[in-house]
């Protein structure tokens, strides 16, 4: 299976936290994708990537906060999340590298 270039500007990274963890459990993966990808997209390059059937995708855009750096004024990037649902039986390691 070839995965195109589009699929890796889709897909930024995966999201390793304890929110995301508690997703895996239930068949859940969370991607950070890239703000102006589209969730028929995002179940396109997911199955493409990883070869898993897609049940759901759920985006949400998380807001970048204003921060400090060496007393100066700065904004941390908007960030957009893509929370996947994959069909029984399927499974994503995301410890591990692509």
């Amino acid at each position: 299976m070839s995965a195109k270039a589009e699929h890796y500007d889709v897909i930024v990274k995966p999201i390793i936290t304890e929110k995301a963890t508690m997703t895996s459990e239930n068949n859940g993966v969370v991607f950070q994708v890239a703000k102006d990808a589209s969730k028929p997209q995002i179940k396109e390059a997911v199955e493409a990537l990883f070869g898993v059937k897609v049940k759901a995708v759920n985006t949400t855009i998380t807001k970048g906060k204003q921060k400090r750096f060496k007393g100066q004024l700065g904004r941390r990037s908007d960030v957009k999340k893509a929370y996947v649902t994959l069909v029984e039986g399927n499974s994503i390691d995301v410890s591990t590298g692509l």
